[in-house]
């Protein structure tokens, strides 16, 4: 026997299969159910403004490997402390444990979602918050579990306190003005992913051991603060990719132990200032910056380089580089003197690619890449050039040593 609690003073025992979706039916719109312990069936639909809560541990709501578990179709509806597990396994159908259409003012908190293939799958949804809950997929291959949020046109939610982890991927497409802060990204492939949209702001998140962490794909106005994004792994293990962005803010974040920290693919047509990476610490990373095209439209400024393989990669050899505010840096392989004492470097840094960095060029080369040969003629034209350098990156005030 099941025992449902009505706020409104009313109390109803059901037997399930059906008794959640009965008691949805049955309740009055505004109404909030409290949820004893149990195994609930779900596949239910709630279609009016409802709160579900479990009042206590262990109140799981299964979907029995069949469609969406939940299906919200209203606005102002509560989804609070509960165990929603084992949606269906139809990929086509982006079978999930909460589906969420065209509606606003919706809050899921405290809640854990396993065992599903997406997790929560938002349609055009607004002033929403997802707060406070575990988030996990399938047991599958990377390629065939789903996202834990799959966000199409909503615009104006906030995204905290959640943890997502052994997903594919978290994807925005479309949608404006939303929150990400305080959340915990573990062992997922694209942890978050944009596309086309504008005016986000994610901040003070954790990452770690995602192939990639941060991908950008068009977007305008978008903000990227106080994130920790450490050990991106796999063949690309990508910390931050950013490409066709206009005003892309990235500050005072920290980029450790990742493949390549910062990667940018600017577009060749592109005029203004678009990209700006102030305060930021990246530190033993293979690749610190890896430019794809041009190095153009950049401010990189106060930033902290440090124990990297590589400071800056660029892919192609025949565009140039320009139209960048490049100071107040430091770079741990920056040779200067600081004769006034205001830890300003005397002489600009600037980096050029020498013979043994040719394989960024031609990857043919890579495999003689830190081979003797290749260091012989590195160290041989710094002394005495013989083959010209190709200057790719210049700072023009480094900082001598690190700023707390």
């Amino acid at each position: 026997m099941i025992r449902l609690l009505f706020l409104l003073g009313l109390s109803f025992s059901f037997v399930y299969p059906s008794a959640l979706q009965d008691a949805i039916n049955k309740a009055h719109a505004g109404a909030t159910l409290k949820l004893s312990a149990g195994n609930y069936i779900g596949n239910i639909v709630i279609n009016k403004p409802l709160t579900i809560i479990g009042k206590e541990k262990g109140v799981f709501i299964d979907g029995n490997f069949t469609g969406n578990i939940i299906s919200i179709k209203s606005s102002n509806v509560t989804l609070e402390n509960l165990n929603i597990i084992n949606s269906g396994t139809k990929m086509y159908q982006l079978d999930s444990a909460v589906l969420i259409q065209e509606s606003n003012y919706i809050l899921i908190k405290k809640c854990s979602i396993k065992n599903s293939l997406y997790g929560i799958n938002m349609y055009k949804v607004q002033d929403s918050n997802i707060s406070n809950n575990f988030i996990s997929s399938i047991q599958a291959d990377i390629q065939l579990k789903g996202d834990a949020l799959k966000v199409w046109h909503s615009h104006k939610n906030i995204f905290a306190h959640n943890i997502i982890k052994d997903v594919r991927d978290s994807s925005f497409n479309y949608s404006h003005n939303n929150l990400i802060k305080n959340n915990t990204f573990i062992n997922n492939r694209l942890s978050l992913q944009f596309g086309m949209s504008h005016k986000n702001k994610i901040i003070r998140n954790t990452f770690k051991y995602n192939s990639s962490s941060l991908v950008f794909m068009g977007g305008m106005d978008t903000n990227v603060s106080f994130n920790t994004i450490l050990s991106s792994k796999g063949s690309a293990g990508i910390g931050l990719l950013v490409k066709n962005v206009h005003n892309f803010h990235f500050e005072n974040n920290r980029l450790s132990f990742n493949g390549v920290a910062i990667y940018v693919d600017s577009k060749s047509i592109e005029t203004g200032m678009q990209r700006f990476f102030i305060n930021n610490t990246i530190t033993y990373n293979k690749e610190a910056l890896h430019f794809h095209k041009d190095i153009q439209n950049n401010t990189i400024i106060n930033n902290i380089f440090e124990g990297n393989i590589d400071d800056v990669v660029k892919n192609t050899q025949q565009n140039t580089t320009f139209s960048n505010i490049i100071h107040h840096n430091y770079w741990d392989r920056y040779q200067g003197f600081d004769t006034n004492d205001d830890n300003i470097g005397d002489r600009a840094y600037k980096m050029y690619i020498y013979a043994d960095q040719l394989w960024q060029y031609d990857h043919r080369l890579k495999f003689f890449y830190a081979s003797p040969l290749m260091s012989m003629l590195n160290f041989l034209t710094q002394v005495a050039p013989f083959i010209e350098p190709v200057l790719i990156l210049e700072d023009t005030q480094p900082l001598v040593s690190k700023l707390n």
